[in-house]
C-alpha cells in the first residue's frame, strides 16, 4: 500500500513504472503500466535501455485514495514465445474476462504483440501459447465499443520497428518514408469475438489536416511516432499518441474507430525524460490523463514514473492543453 495519490505526483516511489493504461473495472480505477528495470546501461534509439521483464498491476478505489500494487501479474519467462522487453501494455474487459495485451521481442528479436487472461483484472494473467497471428510492433491499445467490437490499435517507431512492416513482412534494413511523404499512421485491427485474434488483417490509420492533407514524416510535431490511444467523447472518437523527436502527446478526431483522423493539437507539453505515453479514463464523471516522466529519477529515460492530472474539454470538444509542471 502507498501513499494516497495526488495528481502530477508518482503513484507509486518502490518501483519505477512507464506507460500506463488506466481502466474502469468494477467500480475502481485500474491502471496496467510497464515495469521499468534499474540498471546503468547506456541508452539507444533502438531502445535497448527498457529491459521490462513483467507487469505490475495498480488500482485505486477513487483518484486520491491510497494506490496499491498487486504484484507481478505476468512475466516474460512464463510466455512461451517471448524473449525479452515487455513493453507498454494495455487491458480490456469482454466475455466476463480481463485480457492483457502486451508487446515483446519473439525468439527472432522481432516484436509481436500476446494475450494473457485472468477472471480478476487484478490478474496474475494466463498468457495464450503464442502470439496473435499477424501480430508486429508495440503498443498495444485495444478499444472495446458500445457495440461489442473490439479493435487494437498498436505500432512505434524506431525501437518498435513500424518501419520495417511498411510491405507487410519484416524487412530488417528498412526505413522510414522520405520528408515530404506521408508520416507512417498507427495500425488497427478489429478483434475477434473471443479477443485473440485479428479478424482481417491489420490497417493503417491515416492522420490528416483540417484540409485533408496527410501529415507528413518531416512534421515531427504532428506525426505519430508511438504509444496510441483511442476513447470516445460524445460520440466521436479520439486518437492520442505520442510525437516521439519532439515529446509531445497530441490527438485526432474522427467518426469512424479506424479513421481517418483529423489533427487538432497537443494534449501534454513535453515532460522530463525522453519518451511520453499516456491513456486516458473517465472516472467519476471526470476525465484524467495518466502519464509519465523521470522527475523522480532526474531525467534516467529507463526510470519512469506514472502518475496523472485532470483532463478538460472546451464547449467545442477539442482538448485543453496540458503543462505537466504548471502546477509546480
Amino acid at each position: 500500500m502507498e501513499k494516497n495519490s495526488k495528481p502530477n505526483e508518482p503513484l507509486v516511489t518502490h518501483i519505477y513504472t512507464a506507460d500506463p493504461s488506466a481502466h474502469v473495472f468494477a467500480g475502481k480505477l485500474y491502471i496496467y503500466p510497464s515495469h521499468d528495470l534499474d540498471h546503468d546501461e547506456p541508452s539507444n534509439d533502438n531502445g535497448d535501455q527498457y529491459k521490462m521483464e513483467d507487469y505490475h498491476v495498480l488500482s485505486m478505489d477513487d483518484v486520491n485514495s491510497p494506490v496499491v500494487d498487486h504484484g507481478e501479474a505476468l512475466h516474460v519467462k512464463d510466455v512461451p514465445w517471448a524473449s525479452k522487453q515487455m513493453w507498454a501494455p494495455d487491458a480490456a474487459y469482454k466475455n466476463n474476462t480481463y485480457y492483457l495485451f502486451f508487446p515483446a521481442r519473439d525468439k527472432d528479436g522481432i516484436f509481436r504483440i500476446g494475450v494473457a487472461t485472468s477472471p480478476n483484472p487484478a490478474g496474475p494473467f494466463t498468457p495464450e501459447e503464442n502470439y496473435i497471428p499477424g501480430s508486429f510492433s508495440i503498443d498495444p491499445a485495444v478499444l472495446v465499443d458500445e457495440d461489442s467490437k473490439a479493435y487494437v490499435y498498436f505500432g512505434g517507431l524506431w525501437g518498435g520497428q513500424l518501419e520495417k512492416w511498411q510491405t507487410g513482412t519484416f524487412v530488417p534494413e528498412a526505413e522510414g518514408p522520405a520528408p515530404d511523404a506521408p508520416a507512417l499512421g498507427p495500425r488497427v485491427a478489429e478483434l475477434s469475438d473471443d479477443m485473440l485474434t485479428f479478424k482481417s488483417e491489420p490497417k493503417e490509420i491515416s492522420i490528416v489536416d483540417e484540409d485533408g492533407n496527410p501529415i507528413l514524416a518531416s512534421d515531427e510535431d504532428r506525426r505519430y511516432f508511438e504509444g496510441p490511444w483511442v476513447h470516445k467523447y460524445n460520440g466521436l472518437y479520439y486518437l492520442s499518441y505520442s510525437t516521439g523527436t519532439t515529446h509531445k502527446i497530441v490527438y485526432a478526431v474522427s467518426e469512424n474507430p479506424q479513421g481517418p483522423f483529423v489533427f487538432k493539437g497537443t494534449i501534454l507539453t513535453p515532460v522530463i525524460g525522453w519518451t511520453t505515453h499516456h491513456s486516458i479514463v473517465e472516472f467519476n464523471d471526470k476525465w484524467y490523463l495518466f502519464y509519465h516522466d523521470c522527475e523522480l529519477s532526474d531525467g534516467v529515460n529507463h526510470k519512469r514514473s506514472v502518475k496523472y492530472t485532470e483532463l478538460k474539454y472546451n464547449e467545442d470538444g477539442t482538448i485543453q492543453t496540458i503543462d505537466p509542471y504548471g502546477d509546480k
